[in-house]
């Protein structure tokens, strides 16, 4: 007996991806890797994580052994539940017959037993080759305030380029009443991102219909939801204003892998509030500045470093501000060492904050002993701990 579940996300991971070329010949396009230490999918599997969503079945069919074996039991994302979790779904025999999944529509018709299972009341379609961070809980809420039937994330494009989308045509309270497939002249800029709510059986209705229908060319954009609106379905746009990139060309794949660096990245990868998670553990990877010196030394995953840092050792989620100088030091997890500020041979606690152009701490050959500065301190703008200290959680030394 399976848990009822309150929506279901099925996570469609089966495209060929022939416009990333070689990159593709023996990997999924959802596999591909991706700044650094993560493939692309781990970006919608964390949403789901991130969004309270447990129970994802991830259909597969192009080149699917490392997006298999990456997935494994879901462990990595939280998803190795007793109930729900993660589940690969690619095309099987059945009683009657086999079949590749011949659209997006079909896939998911195909693997209705899957969703059925669980008896969800809704269900969340998702694209498995799109770099962003959304929260689908938001979006579901949207959609049981409308009483929709159907939900469709949007995203605001120039009008200049929403021919190259489907486009949804929409009333003041965000009603479609027309969908556009990549039209010539557009009437709006709200652009469809593949991401859906449905209703769960109306879902099924309208996908078993489908299937019977030997003219459709069973996909979502180009049959389910026309039929849908002809029907006068309740059917709305969420808008969604964070960043989004589909990363299904190699120029697309280069300019979001760039769209993480600099000062002020287009889309941030360290973001406590809204982990990326991956197989290769938690913490991204460590990022380091235009101006940076990093000379004999360990610098763990989850850093960035705007300053210099030399013969030392920075556990996860260490910052060096611009200007700032580390030498002889262990740095432990957390810790910010602010802009021109000074830090030699000296130990500093996880999670303390030491203002700017503060000095910790004298240059080896000149200390009289190693600095201490305990966890969780913040040391004000301009403070200076003399070499040998302990400084100890009280702010005593």
């Amino acid at each position: 007996m399976y848990k009822k579940k309150e929506c279901v996300a099925m996570l469609l991971a089966g495209g060929q991806g022939s416009r990333l070329y070689s990159l593709t010949e023996t990997t999924a396009k959802p596999a591909v890797e991706f700044g650094g230490k993560y493939r692309i999918i781990d970006f919608p599997m964390s949403n789901c994580v991130n969004s309270g969503i447990d129970t994802v079945g991830v259909l597969t069919q192009y080149q699917p052994l490392v997006l298999n074996e990456y997935i494994g039991n879901g462990q990595p994302w939280d998803l190795d539940r007793n109930t729900g979790g993660v589940m690969v779904l690619p095309p099987y025999q059945g009683k009657t017959s086999s079949d590749w999944y011949r659209g997006t529509a079909n896939a998911i018709y195909q693997n209705l037993a899957f969703i059925e299972r669980y008896d969800p009341d809704y269900v969340l379609i998702l694209s498995g080759d799109h770099i962003y961070k959304m929260d689908y809980s938001e979006m579901l809420a949207e959609h049981k305030k409308n009483g929709a039937d159907a939900t469709i994330a949007v995203l605001e494009v120039p009008l200049e380029e929403a021919s190259r989308f489907g486009i949804m045509n929409t009333d003041e309270e965000g009603r479609i009443y027309e969908f556009e497939e990549k039209p010539k002249h557009p009437k709006s800029t709200k652009a469809s991102m593949g991401i859906y709510i449905f209703n769960r059986k109306t879902l099924a209705d309208y996908l078993r219909r489908d299937e019977l229908n030997p003219n459709s060319s069973n996909d979502f954009g180009k049959d389910i939801i026309p039929a849908m609106l002809a029907d006068g379905l309740r059917m709305y746009t969420f808008p969604f204003r964070g960043y989004w990139k589909d990363v299904g060309t190699l120029s697309s794949l280069w300019e979001a892998n760039m769209d993480l660096l600099g000062s002020e990245p287009k889309f941030v990868l360290h973001d406590r509030d809204w982990r990326i998670y991956s197989r290769n553990n938690a913490e991204p990877p460590h990022f380091v500045g235009e101006n940076a010196e990093i000379s004999n030394s360990i610098v763990t995953e989850g850093c960035k470093i705007w300053g210099v840092v030399e013969n030392s050792v920075l556990s996860d989620g260490v910052v060096i501000e611009e200007g700032a100088y580390v030498c002889d030091s262990v740095i432990m997890s957390g810790v910010r060492v602010g802009r021109g500020s000074q830090v030699n041979y000296s130990i500093v606690g996880s999670g303390t904050e030491i203002g700017a152009e503060s000095s910790v701490g004298r240059p080896k050959s000149a200390a009289e002993g190693i600095t201490l500065v305990a966890p969780g301190l913040t040391l004000a703008s301009g403070t200076v701990v003399p070499d040998g200290t302990m400084l100890n959680a009280s702010g005593t030394k």
